[in-house]
């Protein structure tokens, strides 16, 4: 095996060699044998080049022959460097000490913001910048292919001599080398698009017509396709922040960037018949989200030639251990710079060490046929609501072969045969299955998915150990219909439980879904204002392991529902439903949910069930958001980072199929993320509604409180269930998470990447006499009428993985067994 590898390896050398004719790395030190980072490696004659990192390596690869490198660095001598061999690894470097010249001023360290000519340049970029690009015309269009692809990386004899690789080496003849950071990798995922994109600048619109895609690798894995769509986000690096999961980087172009940047005057020549200056820049402090680089710039236009920049190794972001960013503009006439490439790779891995095994995520797009002030008719930029083409994911082999911008590299056209042949290998299946279970929680046995595996167990006060078992139909990603159900038993009240619900898209393009479900179980009411349709979904605290307090306050839910919904503008939804419930106490010895049958009458008696009838109507927009799949049920890429708006009318009808209660029902939820350029990220949650008419506790707006020792969204953290509530309701929740921006600053602490967060959130409601009058129950009616608030603090980030709070309540402290002080905590993966 061992002498197999090695045949390998040095296949893959003289391979590698083929693609690339002159790859060089090495490390730069100064004369103390310390290593420079920020140094400018380049081939000599060319503008092909890169910075040195934290720890002074570089790699540098071309396309064409070169026999130099030069070594720069302000404050030293450059040094030149001739190359014996088109392939050269691990040059050591050193900088003699430079001799000040004249008229020139150098930099080291951290650069003055006074008399530096390379600030000069960039205020003069900044004057420009709307003058610059597509900005200068009302009206663009051009072609736009690009290419993701995911790969394997460090991959060397010891991984490929695993054991979990027994019965799958052919992969290892694909491997390849990064052009960026000189690993090796192996590819796992490709994706090609081809699109044609239009933008009106006049209304500040946009419009990208998909005309051919292709994948391989795993094409039906919706977490992991919403994991690389991620990558898609656009940027531009003239805005003053660039957002890359879900943080913004201070952009070296903004009017910001004096501030946490060095900028030095490094060099000028002529690109492309422009003369342009190259400005080097590298972070003024750790830990910071910023990159180090360097860009050309023209000399009159001051725009943008190329830049290439990395983000800084200390920067506060999990699970990445680089970002490489490449632009190229094109000059269209003397005074046009527009985009011709765009190349961006992240280096995904568990730890941010050198050595660690990740996987990179690559994403190259080519710009081209760009056409300008052509108007489009009115209507031309509605965003189409589920616009699905079969025939754009078939195209032929040799439409491809015509129609992509560039070539595909040898290893880049075995990927497609590579993972279509891998899939067939029961190893790898096995392999996959788990990965795709943990990750959405279902198995899959062919068109059945069981799950979701991870409710199988729970515990409440009342049901005490409860196991369920389900699944639901899956044929793809874009199923038209789907049926999901299960099953549940409890061993404290030894009742079966069971939930089964069917949605069908009848129409796609304006996806009308009929959907009907029904559910008998046990559930912890009021712990969200704000009600929902969804017939199987179930509170985390009706299932709570660890809970503290009285958990026996659970209600027996009977529940019924038909609903017919249509998207007929882009996220904007509108559903009208119909549904029967019947609600009871789960547990008579510990909870009641009496009312009296005639308020004005208590001698009439009591009743401890209700059963209710009641249709309603929402609307929910949610501008921003971003989905996977055309079915039935779409994936969101990113749950946390849209708005959206909430808008719920239900009416309760007396008479019908029995029904106890007239009443109707307002309810309002607006949800608004914001993030605020270099300083995290302030989310605002407003509810507000309004019950006209008189209902028992069953239909009351109950104050979700927080009994778990788990973060809740939307619910009270020193709240107990059914503390307070309310028939008319506003409450309001801030947040602002600075995603280590304080502790960036302090010593000892920056290193440790914990991310602060505070907050504040406040209710106040009342209860209408009416409704006081009705209760029978175990429940003593309170209403927030004084407000009820309560603040917390905590750190986020705990080993990458756990976040925790502290939260203390701001009023109504000596109720009795009020909680005053709570502490809950949360798993979870963030960037």
């Amino acid at each position: 095996m061992k002498k197999n590898i090695l045949l390998l390896s040095f296949f893959l050398l003289i391979a590698n060699t083929l693609f690339a004719q002159t790859k060089v790395s090495g490390v730069v030190f100064d004369k103390t044998n310390l290593p420079i980072p920020y140094a400018n490696v380049y081939f000599k004659s060319s503008s092909e080049g890169v910075i040195t990192d934290e720890n002074g390596k570089f790699y540098l690869e071309s396309e064409n022959d070169h026999s130099a490198i030069v070594v720069s660095f302000v404050g030293f001598t450059p040094e030149e460097i001739t190359l014996e061999k088109s392939v050269t690894y691990n040059l050591n470097v050193t900088l003699q000490d430079g001799q000040e010249l004249k008229e020139v001023v150098l930099y080291s360290g951290k650069t003055s913001k006074k008399n530096n000519p390379a600030l000069d340049i960039l205020r003069k970029i900044w004057e420009r910048r709307r003058k610059n690009g597509l900005r200068m015309f009302d009206q663009y269009q051009y072609d736009q292919y690009e290419k993701v692809e995911f790969d394997m990386n460090r991959i060397d004899s010891a991984f490929m001599a695993s054991k979990i690789f027994r019965g799958m080496e052919f992969i290892f003849k694909h491997v390849d080398t990064s052009s960026v950071t000189g690993q090796s990798y192996l590819p796992i995922f490709i994706n090609e698009r081809l699109s044609e994109v239009y933008g009106d600048n006049t209304t500040n619109s946009k419009k990208e017509v998909l005309q051919a895609n292709k994948n391989s690798g795993f094409s039906n894995n919706q977490q992991i396709i919403a994991f690389i769509k991620d990558l898609y986000a656009d940027y531009d690096i003239y805005d003053n922040y660039l957002k890359f999961f879900d943080k913004d980087f201070v952009s070296p172009i903004s009017r910001t960037g004096i501030n946490v940047y060095n900028y030095v005057l490094h060099d000028s020549t002529y690109i492309d018949d422009k003369w342009c200056y190259n400005i080097v820049f590298y972070p003024r402090r750790k830990n910071e989200l910023t990159f180090k680089g360097n860009f050309w710039v023209n000399d009159t236009t001051f725009a943008i030639k190329k830049i290439s920049m990395a983000a800084s190794r200390g920067a506060n972001i999990n699970w990445v251990k680089d970002i490489y960013i490449e632009q190229e503009f094109d000059v269209l006439n003397d005074s046009v710079f527009l985009l011709k490439r765009d190349h961006m790779m992240s280096d995904f891995a568990l730890r941010k060490k050198e050595e660690s095994k990740g996987v990179y995520g690559k994403r190259t797009t080519l710009f081209r046929n760009y056409k300008f002030d052509i108007e489009k008719p009115n209507g031309f930029y509605a965003k189409e609501v589920n616009y699905y083409n079969d025939s754009i994911h078939k195209r032929s082999d040799d439409y491809w072969a015509e129609n992509r911008f560039e070539s595909l590299n040898k290893d880049e056209k075995a990927v497609y045969k590579m993972l279509d042949t891998l899939k067939t290998v029961p190893k790898f299946q096995r392999m996959y299955t788990l990965v795709a279970t943990l990750g959405s929680g279902y198995y899959q046995i062919g068109n059945f998915d069981y799950g979701p595996i991870f409710s199988t167990f729970g515990y409440n006060d009342v049901e005490r150990v409860r196991i369920r078992t389900g699944g639901r139909t899956y044929f793809g990603q874009n199923d038209p219909w789907r049926i999901e159900g299960y099953g549940a038993y409890g061993f404290g009240d030894n009742q079966f439980k069971y939930g089964m619900s069917g949605k069908w898209m009848v129409e796609k393009k304006k996806r009308v879904i009929l959907s009907f479900g029904t559910r008998r179980d046990v559930e912890q009411i009021g712990v969200s204002l704000t009600g929902s349709t969804d017939v199987l979904g179930r509170s985390f605290a009706s299932s709570a392991i660890f809970a503290g307090g009285d958990n026996s306050k659970l209600t027996s839910v009977n529940f019924t529902n038909f609903s017919a919904e249509i998207e007929p503008f882009k996220n904007v939804v509108f559903r009208g439903n119909v549904s029967y419930r019947t609600l009871k106490s789960a547990s008579l010895s510990t909870f009641r949910m009496d009312y009296f049958i005639d308020p004005n009458n208590p001698s009439r008696g009591t009743k401890g069930s209700l059963r209710q009838y009641e249709y309603g109507l929402l609307v929910d927009y949610t501008p921003g958001r971003r989905t996977i799949g055309y079915g039935v049920e779409r994936s969101d890429v990113d749950d946390d980072d849209y708005a959206r708006l909430y808008l719920n009318f239900s009416h309760g009808v007396s008479g019908e199929f029995g029904s106890d209660f007239n009443y109707k029902k307002l309810q309002f939820y607006y949800r608004q993320p914001i993030l605020i350029g270099g300083f995290g990220m302030f989310s605002t949650t407003l509810e507000a509604g309004k019950i006209y008419g008189d209902v028992p506790l069953g239909l009351m707006g109950v104050i979700p409180g927080n009994q778990s020792y788990f973060i809740i969204p939307n619910t009270y953290n020193t709240m107990n269930y059914y503390e307070f509530l309310a028939d008319e309701y506003v409450s309001l929740h801030l947040q602002h998470n600075f995603n280590g921006r304080l502790f960036s600053r302090i010593p000892f602490l920056r290193d440790l990447n914990l991310r602060e967060i505070i907050g504040v959130k406040g209710v106040y409601g009342t209860i209408s006499d009416g409704n006081r009058r009705i209760n029978a129950s175990s429940i003593e009616y309170r209403a927030p009428e004084d407000v009820f608030y309560e603040y917390h603090a905590g750190i986020g980030n705990i080993f990458r993985v756990f976040r925790i709070d502290f939260a203390w309540r701001g009023s109504y402290r000596t109720l009795p067994d009020a909680n005053t002080f709570a502490i809950k905590g949360a798993f979870g993966f963030h960037f």
